[in-house]
This record gives structure tokens, sequence and C-alpha cells, in this order.
């Protein structure tokens, strides 16, 4: 994540970061605080009340901060892989100031737990006195407060930088904290808050206005579609409705201020003008003058039927898939590509264990059996599930795919099953159906059902029993037709042995199991790597692979699987342009290093066991896939390739899992079976 100089923000004060007068600003702010704190009747040296609340009232704040939590989640997700391993943490948290979620480094929760950095606990300034989330919150203003800046003793071990977040009415709905210990700050940190808060206000804009009008537009073209870009929203007619902190601030004018004005007073053209522009004009970007006479580059979206116009064709945009309605799905243009990438005829390449994997799932097409595809990460089961409904006879209707491991816990519940009016205040007053509900008619695709929570698989199960669901708050359950597809990486076996996974449930779910083969155990990969290509070139592509890039390719262990091969080739082709061969200098160096190439292209010395402190196994024999290495199974190959990526990383987990082409969890699930060494 980087940050454009010339489009930085400046603060809601108007003074630029860094100039003389910020210092003497940031005393003030924290001076008018400390006063604060002392007028609330707390002393410096009390001990803070860090007692959670009850369970019933954490609930009902869960859900009434239900829209914040969707929408930050992902960033949060992204401003802890910039700050892994730095002693910190994430913190996401209502307008009040109560903790709704966190992410933090291991080291760190032991010493969070000391100060509740927890979900429930309250760090309003009438609570815990002069602290960056208290402080942020009660001046509207991003803040970084530093060990002894803050008001209670108990606190000064800290440091926390904290952003506000604005709703798309302009209205003051959370705020984003990264805390950590005050001897570990680091100086970017405030920046990343600041930009990771940004990111949670953008997305909000779709979800609020699904049907509006969509101007993105910046004085330098080359930030449309970054974090800076302003984004003003107004309604088919041209009433002005809502707007961004960067659309305030290249416009001149606050929210309020903004609300009395229309398309054409803002920027000098009818709307119907702009109908006109989007709908015949072949330049993506349009050029626009603003009321205070500066020109500005902009991208226009305009919802129309089932389609967007993006401000160049009638096609849809490539993010038109996020400003759908709930239960719209993708687009249709981009549903019949789905489809068309993903039919079982089409994964069907020549791979034996693939071809009876498909004529299987081809047995029990439309005789509603419930499927569950086993698999390492990145094989594909989320391709398959789409290509199982892709060929049923439900495939006119929706195809609704939950990860059970990415939405926060106490979420996953109104997720699925839906909320009734008033559940949460923000957004959608009128409730929601859950994602069940959504795929009535269709299919359900519940992938990483191995992380579901063991108090919901109870209600899932009932469901399933009864195709009936009721939604949180109702007092009926509404009838629903689906067909069941899931997924794991992980033996639910064990975790049934364990008590972690309900045998009922299990047995409810795995009508028929099919087992997806890894990347590294597959006779077709020249055919699917020739299909990647093809998927990733918008012509006919003429691009092939070098003959020591082959090599390379067929050697390699690939513990990311497709996920990992495709991103590779996606930044090759890019380099390459469709059109020639990719060679070893369109590599990137992480991977040329992991197979002993030098990124110039000499071949370095191979890692021994004596040197890296590696298993045995990764000392295999130059050109022989690590996989193939007699008397080890996969699971060793797995865990060997984890230990030399953190080694290589000095046990970053974020850079490891990003040179796998993993996520961070598939490496802190192996964290007892890898050696203690390899955590630095």
């Amino acid at each position: 994540m980087s940050i454009p100089a010339a489009s930085y923000l400046p603060s809601r004060t108007g003074t630029p970061p860094g100039s003389e007068s910020e210092d003497d600003k940031k005393r003030a702010l924290i001076e008018a605080s400390h006063q604060r704190s002392q007028s609330f009747g707390i002393a410096s040296s009390d001990q803070p009340d860090f007692s959670p609340p009850a369970q019933v009232v954490l609930a009902q704040t869960m859900e009434e901060n239900r829209f914040l939590l969707l929408h930050a989640a992902p960033a949060m997700e992204t401003l802890y892989e910039q700050i892994a391993n730095t002693h910190s943490m994430v913190l996401l948290t209502s307008a009040r100031g109560v903790v709704l979620h966190t992410l933090g480094d291991s080291d760190f929760l032991e010493k969070a737990s000391q100060v509740a950095l927890t979900p429930g606990v309250d760090w309003s300034e009438d609570s815990k006195g002069t602290n960056a989330i208290g402080t942020a919150l009660r001046e509207e203003q991003a803040i970084m407060v530093h060990g002894g800046e803050h008001y209670m003793n108990a606190n000064k071990f800290l440091t926390c930088s904290c952003a506000p977040i604005m709703d798309p009415y302009g209205q003051l709905i959370g705020a984003l904290d990264v805390s950590g210990d005050h001897r570990s700050v680091h100086q970017h940190t405030m920046a990343l808050v600041r930009m990771s808060a940004q990111m949670v206000e953008n997305h909000m804009f779709a979800d609020i206005f699904p049907k509006a009008v969509r101007i993105h537009f910046h004085s330098r073209p080359e930030f449309i579609g970054t974090l800076v870009e302003g984004i003003v929203v107004f309604s088919p007619d041209g009433r002005f409705l809502s707007a961004n902190r960067s659309a305030q601030f290249q416009l001149g004018l606050p929210h309020n201020a903004l609300k009395v004005h229309t398309f054409s007073s803002l920027f000098g053209i009818a709307m119907s003008h702009l109908y006109e522009l989007c709908r015949g004009g072949i330049p993506r970007l349009h050029s626009l003058c603003l009321h205070n006479g500066v020109t500005v580059s902009c991208r226009v979206k305009i919802k129309q039927g089932m389609q967007w116009f993006a401000g160049h064709d009638a096609g849809p945009a490539p993010d038109a898939v996020d400003s759908l309605p709930a239960g719209q799905g993708i687009s249709q243009a981009a549903s019949a590509r789905r489809h068309q990438l993903s039919t079982l005829r089409y994964l069907d390449t020549g791979d034996a264990q693939v071809s009876a994997v498909i004529s299987k799932l081809r047995m029990v097409r439309g005789r509603d059996i419930p499927i569950m595809i086993l698999g390492e990460t990145g094989t594909g089961k989320d391709l398959m599930a789409q290509a199982i409904h892709g060929d049923s006879d439900r495939a006119a209707k929706p195809f609704v795919s939950v990860n059970c491991a990415s939405i926060p816990e106490t979420l996953i519940e109104s997720e699925l099953f839906g909320y009734e009016d008033g559940a949460f205040t923000g957004a959608r007053k009128k409730g929601a159906a859950g994602k069940i509900q959504q795929a009535n008619g269709g299919t359900l695709f519940l992938d990483e059902i191995g992380d579901m929570p063991k108090h919901l698989q109870a209600r899932l199960l009932r469901v399933l029993q009864d195709r009936r669901v009721s939604p949180l708050g109702a007092g009926k359950e509404i009838e629903v037709d689906i067909a069941i597809v899931c997924a794991t990486n992980k033996s639910l076996k064990d975790m049934i042995a364990r008590g972690e996974f309900r045998e009922d449930l299990y047995y409810r779910l795995n009508g028929l199991v099919v087992r997806l083969p890894a990347l590294r155990e597959r006779s077709d990969f020249d055919l699917v790597v020739t299909k990647i290509i093809g998927s990733l070139c918008d012509k006919s592509p003429k691009i092939g692979l070098s003959a020591d890039v082959q090599a390379m390719f067929r050697a390699y262990h690939w513990p990311g699987n497709f996920r990992q091969l495709h991103n590779l080739l996606r930044t090759a082709v890019v380099m390459v342009g469709c059109e020639g061969l990719i060679e070893r200098i369109h590599l990137p160096d992480d991977f040329l290093e992991e197979m002993g190439q030098h990124p110039a292209g000499q071949t370095l010395p191979q890692p021994t066991a004596a040197i890296t402190g590696a298993e045995p196994l990764a000392a295999a024999a130059p050109g022989r896939p690590v996989c193939e290495a007699a008397g080890h199974s996969l699971q060793d190959v797995a865990l060997s390739a984890m230990a030399q990526m953190l080694r290589q990383h000095q046990g970053n987990v974020s850079a490891a899992a990003k040179a796998l082409g993993v996520s961070r969890n598939t490496i802190y699930r192996k964290k007892d079976q890898l050696p203690p060494d390899v955590w630095n």
C-alpha cells in the first residue's frame, strides 16, 4: 500500500501533516483532552474499568454496528498485513468508542489483554481518559497518542494511531485504530490508518447508494481508482446525495454545504449531457470543470437496469459486482463470463483424478445430494462449486457463496440467516435477507465450512433438515429451496473427534465427497497454464513459456496451487503483453530465489539442511519436484515449504504467506507443527 505524495489529504483542520504548526496543534489537542479527562472525574492513577459488558449487550452492539463491521473487515485485514509482526494490533470501534473487532500479533495480545483491547470494552474519553480512540472520536480527526500522552498511567505503555470513520451521510460511525508497544512506534502507521479509514468510507458508497450516479474524479487522472479519488453521488435527476472526504476537499465545500448543490452547479453541465457522454463517448475518462474552476478527470458510473455505463461503453464496470444491491449477485455480463469459465466441461482438462471427480458429479446431477469438496488451499474448490451449479438445473437461479473463515464470528449468524427491521442503525432499516434466503431456488456454497462456529452448526443443521430459515428478530420461518455445496481444507473427522464439529452436521453435508488434487499432483499442468493465460488476455493470446520457465514450473512444488500460479502468470502476462514468451525476467524474484535461480539468470547454490536448518526434504535434488522426495507425505512438503519461507523472511508471516500464495491463517494453523526457530 503506497501513498501518492502529491495527493495526500490534509487533516480536517486544513493543516498539512508535517507542517511547523502540526506539533503545536497536537499538544493543544492533548492538553484539551487531559482537561476533559479531569472534568470526567478520572485520576491518572485510577485503575481503568475493563469489565466486559453482558453478552446480550455486546450482541446488541454488534448488530447495531453490523453495516460498519461488514465494510471495515476487509480493510482491517489489509491494514494488518501492513503492520504484522510489529507488536501491534488493529481495532475497530463504534462511534461511542466500544471495541467491535480486533486483529493482532500473538506476541502483543497478552499485553493487550492487560488493558482490555478486546470487543465490548469502552475506550471513550469519559471512560479511559485521553487515548487515541476516544480523542479521535471526540475531535473527529485522526490522532496519534504516544506513551506518556495517555492520561491514565495504566495505558502509557501504548502508542495508538486512530482515524475516525464517517458514513456516506457525513456522520461519525466509528473509528479505526492501531495500538502497539510504545517502544515499537512506526511513523508510517498513522498514514496507513488514515488510508484504511478512507478505504472503509469509500466501500460504503455502493451499498448505501446502489442506484445512484457516481462520479469518481481527481485533478490527476492517474489517481482515479485509488483511495484518494473523490467520489460524489447524485440521484438520477442530478440532486446531490453524498461525497467522500476527498471529494469535499477538492470541491472546497463541506458535506452540509454540498447539500444545496446539484450536478449542474458543481460540474457545469446538465445531467442529460452527462448521460449522452456516457452512452456515446469512447474515452474512458472525461474532462470536466468544477464550480471552482479546477479541471478534473472523471469516471462516471450510471446504473441502468442491470448494466453500468462507466464513461466508455455500455458494458459493466469492473466493480459492478460490488455495486449491485444485496441478493442481485453478479451482473449479467459477469455471470456469463463466470459460467463460461466454470462449467464442469471446462474444468475437465485431461487429468485422470479430476476426470474421475467430474464423472462422479455428473452421476448425481439434479438429485439434490449435498456435495463436499476437499482439497488444499488454492486447488480451485470455489470454481468447482460454481461449475456444479452451472451444470445443474438451478443454473438460472442464484449461486451464493459464503466464506465461513473470512466473516467475523459475530457477523456470521446475521449474514447467513438475515435479520428483521431495526436490527441495526445506519443502513437498510427494513432488514435484510440472509445468504440462505438469497440462495432460494439456487445453490448455497459454504466455503471453509470447518471454520463455522460451533454454536451456528446446530442452526444450519436445522435449516438443512427442515428447509426453513428464521431471520434474527423474526417470529416466523421462511421456506427455502437450496442445493448445498461445501468445501474445506481441514479434516472434519479429526475436528469431530476433538469436539469442534458436529457429527450430525457432517453426515448431513457429505452426501458425495470429492477431493481435488493439488496442482503438483496433476498431469495436465501444461494445459492448465494455457487456459489460465487465455483467461488473462482480452484477445486471442500469442504467448507461451520459454524452455527454462517450463522446466522451473514443472519442478516447482506449488504450495499455493492454482491461486499462486494464477497470480504469477497474471503479473507475467501484464509484463509480456499477451504476445511473446514468458521468460525468467518476467518472474518474481522470490520465486526465482526459491527455485535456486538468481533473478539475473545465474544459478544459486542449493541450500542445504545444515545451512537453512530445514528438514532434509529441502535438499531434494535440483530439478526434481520436492513432493516426490522419497518417504515424505504432502503434509511434510507443506510444512517444509512454510518453514523455508518463514526463515527466508525472518519470521514475517505476511511475507511468507504472500510468497507461498496462501493466506496467513493457513500458516498460523500449522504453527504448532513448525520448528520454533522459524519465528525468530
